[in-house]
């Protein structure tokens, strides 16, 4: 009997041995072909880096494309050594679909956020240490990750923003440019003299060493107010300087003001009291 057991043994596998042997060919081959293939995936992502490199893109944006590159050069190589073994291109094709459904639904605001942030790094409309204003929220940029944002605010809160939201809503970039234009409006009484105030504005522009002068300039009439004439003036500062400007503008208008004699007029209401007469 068992002499029976191990001829029936030997001769399925004397019928099976070009099978296996085809099987391990396969195996090998499969193998030799990775090896290969990931030498040839290495070539052509460094490929692909050189010339993104060349478009003077960003580091996060060359990184993220070779990224995707490598990746999708990768899953062509598993898939067709995939094939080798059986696997067709139909079930590949619906696995690829419902998978793709599945981590769509699983990851729908991560894959904004990434898309968001690939067309940030793409289209660059902001750059580290920018300035920006978005949603309520604004500070300096930090750093751009392909997924968030982050800002620095003024009193040195980090802001981490989602780039979804950065692509998808109206962003201001506020030192986009070199300079910028600052507008100060200031009230007078209607009983101050108007040129007088006017010609203390201008001064004031022309003395400002933080102005550039080579840039148009106004001072102009903005209202006829109720309470007093408003007044403003328009001038280009450094982007850096804005601020320190602004609020040195205001307080050498409120000097000198004060010191040609105008008055900045605060809200006030006449109030007229008719006497009823008593016609009984």
């Amino acid at each position: 009997m068992i002499k029976n057991w191990l001829y029936s043994l030997s001769e399925s596998l004397s019928a099976a041995m070009p099978a296996l042997l085809a099987f391990l060919l396969k195996v090998v081959l499969c193998i030799v072909v990775y090896l290969i293939g990931r030498k040839v995936i290495a070539w052509l992502t460094n490929t692909v880096r050189g010339m993104l490199k060349r478009t003077k893109m960003q580091e996060g944006a060359i990184t993220f494309s070779c990224s995707m590159v490598k990746i999708l050069l990768y899953c062509v190589l598993v898939l067709g050594i995939a094939m080798q073994f059986g696997v067709t291109e139909t079930s590949v094709a619906a696995l690829v679909a419902s998978g793709g459904v599945a981590l769509g639904l699983a990851f729908q605001g991560g894959l904004s956020n990434l898309a968001g942030g690939f067309l940030i790094l793409v289209f660059q409309p902001f750059h580290v240490g920018d300035y920006i204003i978005t949603q309520g929220v604004e500070g300096t940029v930090l750093k751009i990750e392909i997924m968030y944002t982050t800002l620095l605010t003024t009193d040195t809160r980090k802001v981490i923003v989602p780039n979804g939201t950065l692509a998808d809503n109206v962003m201001v970039n506020v030192t986009a440019a070199d300079r910028r234009k600052l507008e100060v409006k200031v009230s007078i009484s209607y009983r101050d003299d108007l040129q007088k105030a006017k010609r203390v504005l201008e001064q004031l522009i022309q003395e400002s060493s933080d102005v550039i002068q080579e840039e148009e300039h106004i001072v102009f009439v903005s209202e006829l107010g109720e309470n007093g004439i408003v007044l403003g003036l328009r001038c280009f500062v450094p982007t850096a300087k804005y601020y320190p400007v602004l609020w040195q503008m205001n307080e050498r208008i409120k000097m000198e003001f004060d010191r040609e004699g105008l008055h900045i007029p605060y809200p006030q209401m006449d109030v007229h009291i008719v006497e009823e007469v008593d016609r009984r």
